[in-house]
């Protein structure tokens, strides 16, 4: 798939040394600092070394021609060091383009790509790159972030792209598998990428021709459904698909990397496996739609190794989502956060201002209605303002002028709202979604926003309480500058507690989010625990068993956050303390006192 040349080391020894000797005598130099060293020392006719060149070169001296490996030294060297400043390193994979339950309005219609995302969006062009394939995106993903000088042992695995819940269980099931496996293969130092793509070449599914899929979408015209153009352009890959997985399921042919089937077993091994892998997932995301979540539901994305649901709100005014086809109501959307909340997920939720058929200040009272109401009050949330997408049927509305996008100024104005009713148990993850400006007709290209409407807070003296505003990051901390605090608030399911460690001007070091159910649980496995539903300690990520001075992790912060969560457990009359670990983090838990159960973890109080 076009695996880059790697740099003749020798053939440019002393132009790196003499690069690296630098970097190395210069503890506080700036990351302007070091592209001045690479102008200043280049490599000849081709341009300067970039950053992964340096660090590979760095890798390789260190102990012979420069002083012995030093992790400060990596730090400096790295690309884009904002990536794993939240503590874990995050991979994004994007499942195949697949046939949606929704019909929105304002949703692109790329059938390139899984329902609502865009060919030219960053992650959809790594995914397609790759064929969809879990296994190639995933280890491509994680050695870019080597290459780069990231930490690749806590891994965060994001899936996108559709409805999950939509897809079939035996895809859902290999897709993670997969993913698994090149988590395995690279802490391992084992590369089968070839094999992978000789396998897709071997049932066309590699670099496939796009020519037919590019042309229904190249004329813009709506005149079939997302569903009927990606069911008429991959019928063939689909059938042949099914047809394979159902003989190999059979067990009539042996199976392939890349034929889309793997039982729960198979699952449940390889997760049994990266509990102590040198490249652990300390974290699962799927995305699905409110109408696509049940206890059954919830429960079988648990047994997938899922900690965390992205679930697109997009509006709480049944009026907004009719007239935008969502297809469900907010009275679906409730259950949804209910359901899920008691099986103890992260609720990552999407909401759309500047939708057709709402107005400024209705975004602002929807967003209000968000944290006022305990039956939504979502732990993160991306925040999409309405973008035009030619492809989508939004078009035909701002035709006939009965939608318009929000001006700048009004943008600015329901975001600065926003921001300032965002309590500081919610993160924002995202402001502005990342669509390139070439695919939006009329309205909001600026991919900053978060920064402008930041700015506009502090020309106001004010700043954003959400937690992604406050997070430590690269500052020094010390565990006694700390203190923590406790905020307690009402959900669906009974009172939650968010407790933060918090500096005097209220940086975030660490956090713990801990349920108190007051309702029957969904699986006999949670009777009388109070859940613990995420631990999170910031900070630049540090390799497993590391300690980095002035660094907010492995200082003791989660265990100390754990052992008040137990004693509020106790206080309020819990007889356990569950939680919904993810599978790199189980032993994590068991060090704690925590014991295996089918889904969950749980020790005495």
């Amino acid at each position: 798939m076009g695996h880059r040349e790697s740099l003749n080391l020798e053939a440019h020894r002393e132009a790196l040394l003499t690069i690296l000797r630098e970097v190395i005598a210069r503890p506080a130099i700036t990351r302007q600092q070091v592209d001045h060293l690479l102008r200043l020392n280049p490599k000849g006719r081709d341009g300067i070394y970039s950053r992964d060149e340096l660090i590979t070169a760095y890798r390789t001296f260190a102990g012979t021609a420069l002083p012995a490996f030093q992790p400060a030294v990596l730090e400096r060297l790295r690309r884009k060091p904002i990536r794993t400043s939240s503590g874990v390193t995050p991979v994004t994979v994007l499942t195949k383009p697949f046939p949606c339950p929704g019909e929105c309005i304002f949703c692109p219609n790329d059938v390139r790509m899984p329902k609502s995302y865009l060919s030219d969006e960053p992650g959809a062009q790594r995914a397609e790159q790759n064929s969809f394939d879990p296994y190639l995106q995933t280890y491509t993903r994680l050695q870019s972030y080597h290459n780069t000088g990231h930490p690749t042992d806590k891994i965060e695995i994001i899936i996108l792209g559709g409805t999950w819940s939509f897809y079939p269980e035996t895809y859902q099931i290999w897709f993670v598998r997969r993913i698994f496996d090149a988590l395995h293969d690279f802490g391992r130092g084992e590369d089968r990428r070839a094999a992978v793509e000789e396998a897709l070449r071997a049932v066309s599914l590699l670099h496939p021709d796009r020519n037919t899929v590019t042309a229904q979408i190249d004329g813009r015209v709506i005149e079939k459904r997302y569903n009927a153009v990606v069911q008429s352009v991959y019928r063939e890959e689909m059938l042949r698909s099914v047809e394979l997985v159902e003989a190999v399921a059979r067990g009539e042919r042996p199976r392939s990397e890349v034929d889309e089937y793997a039982t729960w077993e198979e699952l449940e091994a390889a997760h049994y496996e990266n509990e102590m892998a040198p490249c652990r997932c300390v974290g699962l995301v799927i995305e699905t739609r409110p109408d696509h979540i049940s206890e059954d539901e919830v429960l079988r994305v648990r047994r997938l190794g899922c900690t965390k649901v992205q679930i697109g709100f997009q509006s709480l005014d049944d009026r907004v989502l009719r007239m935008n086809k969502r297809g469900h109501t907010v009275q679906a959307t409730r259950r949804a956060v209910k359901l899920l909340r008691q099986a103890g997920f992260k609720i990552h939720a999407h909401w759309m201002p500047n939708l057709y058929g709402s107005t400024p200040e209705g975004d602002i009272a929807d967003y209000q209605r968000m944290f006022d109401d305990p039956d939504f009050r979502p732990d993160e949330l991306k925040v999409y303002p309405c973008s035009l997408i030619e492809s989508a049927e939004l078009m035909q509305r701002y035709a006939d002028g009965s939608w318009r996008p929000y001006t700048h100024e009004e943008l600015l104005h329901v975001l600065t709202a926003c921001f300032r009713l965002t309590p500081e148990y919610c993160r924002l993850t995202r402001v502005i979604r990342d669509i390139p400006s070439t695919d939006i007709v009329v309205g909001n290209q600026m991919t900053n926003f978060r920064q402008i409407v930041e700015g506009e807070l502090e020309r106001q003296g004010e700043r954003s309480r959400d937690i992604r505003a406050r997070e430590v990051r690269f500052k020094a901390v010390e565990t006694g500058e700390l203190r923590l605090e406790e905020v307690w608030y009402d959900s669906a399911c009974g009172p939650e507690v968010f407790l933060q460690m918090i500096t005097e001007g209220r940086d975030i070091a660490g956090f713990l989010r801990l349920s108190l159910p007051e309702v029957a649980p969904l699986t006999e496995e949670l009777a009388g625990a109070a859940m613990i539903r995420e631990v999170h300690v910031y900070g630049q990520s540090l390799e497993i068993g590391e300690v980095g001075s002035g660094r907010a992790q492995h200082t003791g912060l989660g265990k100390q956050l754990i052992d008040r969560a137990a004693e509020i457990a106790r206080e309020r009359g819990y007889a356990r303390l569950a939680v919904i670990s993810a599978v790199g983090t189980r032993a994590y838990y068991r060090k704690r006192g925590f014991e295996d159960g089918r889904l969950y973890q749980a020790r005495a109080v």
